[in-house]
């Protein structure tokens, strides 16, 4: 498969994937947060800051 092709799955064949993230240097599934944590990651934006020059 090229990096341009994608995979489409029937919905039987989905599955749910579990999200980790790293909070106060410990690695946590989202699902065990509470709910008010898991709405903030939910409304989180990510980006990619710009490499430095020098």
């Amino acid at each position: 498969m090229s990096t341009t092709e994608t995979s489409t799955l029937k919905p039987e064949e989905r599955t749910r994937c579990e999200v980790w993230t790293r909070v106060m240097g410990y690695h946590r599934p989202v699902s065990a947060w509470n709910p008010g944590k898991q709405s903030e990651h939910r409304e989180r934006r990510f980006f990619k800051e710009p490499r430095g020059q020098g």
